[in-house]
């Protein structure tokens, strides 16, 4: 696979170059921050070693973050090579977007170990793009719903960086975490394959029977994962896919469904992405709606803090709004607005 190095001390560099080339890879050298985000826009490598003191006016951290951001030709696995070994830093990079780190000075045999993690990470891709075609299937049947998963699933991960910076959760937000809930967040509304078409285009109000009904969604999805998870009970995606299509509908009070779980006993992945959806459905025209501007939609969700919501979830969601009013524009639907 080929490897892309971002290093500007010319020793390194070449030591790096000469390490990954011996061990098979080919690798692609540049000195700055901003050459190696064009050469990633061109989809030209999907694997980088960086340099986490790099000298550019784009840091390696900002350019972590800019990859996440931007959603750049599929997934892009970044090991950050740094001489801070200290934990507080290391969960700056997870939440930029890095994937793993390697300490200076490093030892050969162990940056080729991990640069061949990252290689069976993103040979996942065809499982990844599996599971989006499942789920965008699954979407196929609401014609209203646009680019719904796309930004739920960029909305997730998003929370989920920023989480990784809290110490209450650091031991829970992983890089692995953090890449799973990317991957399988758009599951969440799997079930709704199963529901009636009079339910679920319905442009009016449900009635409470068709409510119900609609409510189904979660336990038929959740369900259907779990035949998946019997048979390979050690696949962490499933899992987290599972806990996200049953919980995403639960609230922090136990007034959701479809179990009436509450507080912290709704799985944190669940916790997620009940935000990140609610965010998108408030500010995206639906059958039954026009689309809400993002004011309306962060004073509705600040209200719904500890009743709805995980309230360090709306704390990181108000952190990072203006990151959410990116990712709305970049896949908007051109909507009609409430103001």
């Amino acid at each position: 696979m080929r490897v892309l190095v971002v290093e500007d001390n010319k020793v390194s560099l070449a030591l790096i170059r000469k390490t990954l080339a011996t061990a098979g890879h080919e690798v692609v050298c540049t000195e700055t921050a901003e050459e190696a985000l064009e050469i990633i826009r061109q989809g030209l490598a999907h694997l980088i070693v960086a340099d986490w003191e790099i000298q550019s006016s784009l840091s390696a951290l900002s350019l972590c973050q800019t990859i996440r951001r931007e959603e750049v030709w599929g997934y892009v696995y970044i090991i950050l090579v740094t001489s801070l070994n200290d934990a507080q830093e290391r969960v700056r990079g997870l939440t930029a977007g890095a994937d793993d780190f390697i300490s200076k000075p490093y030892d050969p045999d162990e940056l080729v170990a991990r640069v061949r993690s990252g290689e069976r990470v993103l040979s996942s891709d065809t499982r990844n793009l599996a599971i989006f075609a499942m789920a965008k299937l699954a979407e196929s049947r609401d014609p209203e719903t646009g680019m719904h998963l796309e930004r739920v699933q960029t909305y997730s991960r998003l929370l989920a960086q920023e989480m990784a910076s809290n110490p209450k959760y650091q031991e829970d937000i992983t890089a692995n975490f953090i890449r799973w809930m990317y991957l399988t967040s758009p599951l969440h509304d799997i079930g709704k394959v199963a529901i009636p078409d009079y339910v679920l285009l319905k442009p009016g109000r449900l009635t409470d029977r068709e409510f119900a009904l609609m409510k189904t969604h979660t336990t038929l999805g959740a369900n259907t994962i779990d035949i998946a998870l019997r048979k390979f009970p050690q696949a962490e995606f499933l899992r987290i896919a599972k806990e996200i299509i049953a919980t995403h509908h639960e609230r922090i009070d136990g007034t959701g469904y479809p179990t009436q779980m509450r507080g912290m006993d709704i799985p944190i992945s669940g916790r997620i992405v009940a935000v990140a959806d609610v965010y998108d459905a408030l500010t995206s025209r639906r059958l039954y709606k026009d689309a809400f501007t993002h004011e309306i939609a962060r004073s509705m969700i600040e209200a719904g803090s500890g009743t709805q919501f995980d309230p360090d979830i709306v704390a990181m969601f108000l952190k990072i709004q203006d990151a959410f009013v990116e990712v709305k524009e970049r896949f908007a639907e051109c909507p009609q607005i409430i103001t």
